[in-house]
């Protein structure tokens, strides 16, 4: 696989001031040469239901498309009381079905988070990892980055000073392009 790792990054939240949009924003800017990262946006994902799973809503039927076409995924997600937004499992649940028909199977994925809290979404990026079990994707297990007290790593326009933040993201980055290159395409 020498083409350049395409890398879909998906925030979990949908607030536009939200410091896990910025931190995909930063993650962007950071990626590796040999790499991109294209965003998807959850903005308009209507509630899972299974009535409609054979038929999905067309947003759905493109948030498959581009997991499958990418080779790896970034889930930058913030933690809402203790556990997953759910708005990014609703994401994840109407892409893994109906059953058997999962677009996130066989994906290389890391995960990343901003918190205004001390913990830094440890919590929810533990729950994202029990998902990956069933989901059969293949976690990245290091570099964790885990953004503790975000108010003071951005500035108010939103831009990530903390240059050991960083850090932390660029090299979460270079290991995912690397896990993903020693994985093959993910492209099953």
């Amino acid at each position: 696989m020498n083409h350049p790792i395409s890398i879909l990054g998906i925030a979990g939240s949908l607030r536009q001031g939200s410091y896990n949009r910025l931190a995909l924003k930063a993650a962007r800017q950071l990626t590796p040469q040999d790499a991109r990262l294209e965003p998807f946006e959850l903005d308009g994902i209507p509630g899972f239901n299974q009535d409609e799973e054979q038929n999905p809503p067309a947003k759905i039927v493109e948030l498959k498309a581009r997991v499958r076409a990418a080779d790896a995924i970034l889930f930058v997600t913030p933690e809402y009381n203790y556990s997953v937004p759910g708005v990014l499992k609703n994401a994840i649940d109407w892409a893994s079905r109906p059953y058997g028909d999962s677009a996130w199977s066989g994906k290389p994925v890391a995960v990343m988070g901003a918190s205004i809290g001390m913990t830094g979404t440890a919590r929810a990026q533990y729950h994202l990892r029990q998902c990956f079990v069933f989901l059969n994707m293949y976690p990245l297990n290091q570099p964790e980055v885990m953004i503790a007290n975000a108010a003071e790593r951005f500035t108010e326009h939103g831009e990530l000073t903390d240059e050991n933040t960083r850090d932390h993201i660029r090299r979460l980055l270079e290991a995912l392009v690397a896990w993903t290159r020693r994985l093959g395409s993910g492209k099953a």
